[in-house]
């Protein structure tokens, strides 16, 4: 289930796209299907990354088909020369990080003039109730790797648009997602084999390998209320180094 819509990245053959941070290849596997589109997923783990490399052959034969490459590599040091990419991806990423400054920076380095960047990070106050409901040493925001920081939405945008962007738009997602991770935060020291959170995780297996029209229509209804994420477009100047208004 994918948090950014491919089709908002308007993607052309010949096209390459960068999916950083690329997990088990979620993005990667989406944008692959576009015709004759490139992708590149980079992620630190090793594991991910071989099942994202797996899932690519379980995939649709797209009638023209891109590059699709897995590497391990360094967000805050990409293995790629200036204005290489069309599109990048950052999805669920920012919120683990640092420094994130440092890797939109590598971002606007990567990416070409007039190219398309997506980056999704937690909606705040979904994400704020997780907090409160397992919090302390070893709870939701003390785990290896875990969340580090909660984004507020505006103030996002306009860190990325004085980095030279336009804002295209934005929206939520995974609003039926939002009560499994409350669920979890609410039964932390037993997440992994409470009733209920079992329950609503085969619910979610469910639908996602079903796709019933009734759960459609729910997440339809549920996204803009709660989506657990926040998905944004921008798009990078033209001119290099010019600023946003």
């Amino acid at each position: 289930m994918l948090t950014v819509k491919i089709d908002r990245l308007a993607l052309r053959p010949g096209d390459w796209v960068l999916d950083l941070g690329c997990g088990e290849g979620r993005h990667c596997h989406g944008v692959h299907l576009e015709d004759g589109v490139n992708v590149v997923g980079l992620d630190m783990d090793l594991p991910s990354l071989r099942k994202a490399m797996a899932g690519v052959g379980e995939l649709p034969r797209p009638a023209n088909p891109g590059a699709c490459a897995f590497i391990k590599g360094d967000a805050y040091r990409l293995p790629f020369a200036e204005a290489t990419f069309d599109a990048v991806i950052c999805s669920e990423v920012l919120e683990h990080l640092d420094d994130y400054f440092a890797v939109l920076a590598e971002i606007s380095r990567v990416l070409k003039p007039g190219g398309v960047f997506s980056p999704t990070v937690p909606r705040a106050w979904p994400e704020a109730i997780c907090w409160k409901l397992a919090p302390g040493k070893d709870g939701y925001a003390d785990q290896p790797g875990g969340h580090v920081r909660i984004f507020q939405e505006d103030s996002l945008r306009r860190e990325i648009e004085r980095l030279g962007y336009r804002f295209l738009g934005q929206h939520y997602a995974h609003g039926l997602h939002s009560p499994y991770w409350w669920l979890k935060c609410a039964f932390w020291s037993r997440q992994d084999d409470h009733p209920m959170i079992k329950a609503y995780h085969r619910f979610l297996v469910w639908d996602l390998m079903e796709k019933p029209a009734l759960t459609r229509g729910l997440e339809a209804l549920a996204d803009p209320i709660m989506g657990k994420s926040v998905a944004f477009y921008f798009r990078k100047s033209a001119a290099a180094g010019e600023a946003a208004a």
